[in-house]
């Protein structure tokens, strides 16, 4: 779940993403000033545009908001104020944390691609990763499904030449750290690192 907005640019309307959808699915329902936005084929809910946000709550940021108890509850009132019945929960958990590469293979279909297996403290995550450096035993900043990029990039689970991916390696320049260096690489971290640790920049 991400939670978005941006006054200047958007407008009063605070975008509340749940999970992607295939434009061709993508259905509306509107009850005051929520609308949902669900699969059609499904019924799923993919997300809600609350329209006059500003009016049930003040909303602080330009652009992603951070997602913590507080705003979950907000959007939950808001819901339930214009006639919806569901309430959604969210992942509180750190999106971008410290993993550490168990294992590296080389990809079956594609000669520049490496499966990795990646420990970041609670769960060990297949990563696709496509960086010339990456190697077993290294410490690396993770972003993990749900992850909002600096680019506004949001990290889903792919699939890359038919390998599921569950996260992303990053490289310095991916997550726009000062001075990063042009070239492909993931940013390798020294070992005072610890494995699970939310990596905050």
């Amino acid at each position: 779940m991400n939670v978005f907005y941006n006054r200047q640019g958007v407008g009063d309307v605070l975008l509340v993403s749940l999970k992607p959808i295939q434009p061709d699915q993508r259905a509306f329902e509107k009850k005051g000033d929520v609308v949902r936005i669900f699969d059609e084929k499904t019924g799923e809910t993919a997300g809600y545009n609350i329209f006059q946000a500003s009016t049930y709550h003040h909303f602080d940021g330009n652009g992603l908001l951070e997602l913590n108890e507080e705003l979950v509850s907000v959007i939950n009132n808001i819901l339930e104020k214009n006639g919806w019945n569901e309430t959604i929960e969210a992942d509180l958990s750190p999106k971008f944390v410290v993993g550490y590469v168990k294992e590296k293979k080389k990809h079956p279909n594609a000669d520049k691609l490496s499966v990795c297996q990646v420990d970041v403290g609670t769960e060990v995550l297949q990563i696709v990763c496509g960086a010339p450096n990456v190697e077993a035993g290294q410490k690396v900043v993770v972003a993990k499904i749900g992850a909002v990029m600096p680019s506004g990039l949001i990290i889903q689970e792919a699939e890359l030449r038919g390998v599921p991916s569950y996260g992303m390696i990053c490289s310095a320049r991916e997550l726009e750290l000062p001075n990063a260096p042009q070239e492909k690489g993931i940013l390798v971290l020294s070992d005072e690192y610890e494995v699970g640790q939310p990596f905050t920049w």
